[in-house]
């Protein structure tokens, strides 16, 4: 049975979605309500502080990367269980891949999944006008579940109680919450985002902070009557997994998990996914670990923040001795983004300081003082590797500051270009057992990869070279 929902949503970035969703699974829990947080879009970092407030790990959901009914599947079953599945959505409610349909967006992902949606407004420097702005979300789209609004950065109750009147006399949609100018709530942000939990130390006493004001200043009991008004899926859903559960198999592959400060970015599913296909996880630190854990098979390394800890990442070398065995072994090695940095010869931070990585990439990481890529990704498997076979083609998400200079040829990928006035570009690293991209991948988009990473491990299992 699928739980109450509620999708939290945004007229754009910056409106304060996160901590009021952090806030807010903090405040339903003191209720006594197991809530499931989920995060709509490719975002590694705002679910990480929604898992520290649910006590359960949040989940992505990409109704561009996945197929949507898949995605509604995964939605589902991650949702089991939960009192309530409270979805944080991405960017503004109505922006997507696309500027012409609503593919990807929080609109998209809440009438799939029923949820209704409740939007927030940051009317620090708006009156009456905050009316005209909720009316006209409020009509643009009809099939909307938008269920009703909540007030950010209000300058003064008497602030709130005027903009209030003025948003539900021009919507006939409730107001359940606000939050005043000075509630001293801040989550600190640098080159690709919030700055994740991991860095941040204890946030117990930040979360239960967020948590008391929502529970001054918002009608939970309304909030939660809206939850209990969620419509059923519009897409008809499997609960079962997308694989069967495995024999019990003695030569079980292990796969290494780089998981610490610097490699953090991680979909869920994709770890689900290689659970179901036959593969135990392991987790280990690149960091604080000298040598890879024993029984392993392959090694996914993830992406993250590895400029930031560049230094001791150089300075851990007997960890990267144990990768580069075990890619001389023919380990199956899968890196992404900031894995991809790590596997390279030097990150070269902004200050021009050189430090020395694991060199199974050629080419050095240097890193910008701007964006270098942001976006969805349709990637094509160039000639062919352990995920994909030869022309077969997935989807995944490109985000980064840094540049790889290197004079390889040997491309993991194919990007497809998104408008037809652009060019097919190269990306990344594929040599015999080693895939190394920019691009993150959500393997739910073809399960396949899952499967084929687990079987190019489970020829190697029994072998480890550490």
């Amino acid at each position: 049975m699928t739980p109450k929902r509620l999708l939290i949503a945004g007229t754009n970035s910056g409106v304060g979605k996160t901590t009021l969703t952090m806030g807010l699974i903090a405040a339903l829990r003191r209720r006594g309500l197991r809530v499931h947080p989920f995060k709509a879009g490719p975002d590694y970092i705002d679910p990480t502080y929604h898992t520290l407030a649910a006590g359960r790990p949040c989940r992505n959901i990409d109704t561009w990367m996945v197929p949507p009914q898949r995605a509604v599947a995964l939605f589902t079953q991650a949702a089991r269980g939960a009192d309530l599945a409270l979805i944080e959505g991405v960017m503004g409610l109505f922006d997507g891949f696309s500027y012409e349909h609503e593919e990807g967006s929080s609109a998209e992902i809440a009438k799939l999944v029923g949820a209704p949606v409740l939007l927030v407004l940051d009317v620090g420097k708006m009156a009456r006008s905050a009316g005209a702005l909720a009316a006209g979300y409020a009509h643009f789209d009809p099939a909307l579940p938008l269920a009703g609004f909540i007030l950010n950065r209000c300058g003064s109750e008497g602030h709130y109680q005027g903009v209030k009147l003025a948003v539900e006399q021009a919507t006939h949609r409730p107001v359940v919450g606000w939050l005043p100018k000075n509630a001293g709530l801040h989550i600190p942000e640098r080159h690709l985002g919030l700055v994740p939990t991991d860095e941040r130390g204890e946030l117990s006493d930040f979360i239960a902070r967020t948590a008391d004001l929502i529970e001054t200043y918002f009608d939970l009991d309304q909030i939660i009557a809206l939850a209990a008004q969620a419509g059923t899926p519009a897409a008809e859903v499997s609960t079962e997994p997308l694989f069967s559960d495995p024999r019990p198999d003695p030569n079980r592959p292990k796969i290494g998990v780089a998981r610490d400060a610097a490699f953090s970015f991680y979909y869920e599913d994709n770890l689900d996914l290689l659970r179901q296909a036959g593969a135990d996880i392991v987790f280990f630190s690149p960091l604080r670990e000298t040598g890879l854990p024993p029984g392993l098979n392959g090694l996914y390394l993830g992406g993250g923040f590895p400029e930031m800890h560049a230094a001791q990442l150089a300075a851990n070398s007997s960890l990267r001795d144990s990768i580069r065995r075990a890619h001389a072994a023919g380990w199956p090695i899968y890196a992404e983004c900031g894995g991809l940095m790590y596997l390279t010869e030097a990150i070269i931070d902004l200050e021009g300081q050189r430090h020395e990585m694991v060199g199974l990439v050629p080419g050095l990481t240097r890193m910008q003082p701007r964006l270098s890529s942001l976006g969805y990704r349709l990637v094509e498997s160039l000639t062919g590797n352990f995920l994909l076979p030869k022309g077969h083609t997935t989807r995944g998400h490109e985000f980064h500051w840094s540049r790889w200079d290197t004079t390889a040829d040997s491309p993991a990928w194919l990007i497809q270009p998104r408008r037809g006035s652009e060019a097919p570009r190269q990306d990344g690293y594929a040599e015999g057992n080693l895939i190394a991209s920019y691009v993150h991948l959500h393997f739910a988009h073809d399960p396949r990869i899952a499967t084929n990473f687990v079987r190019a491990c489970h020829a190697l299992a029994g072998r480890n070279p550490s």
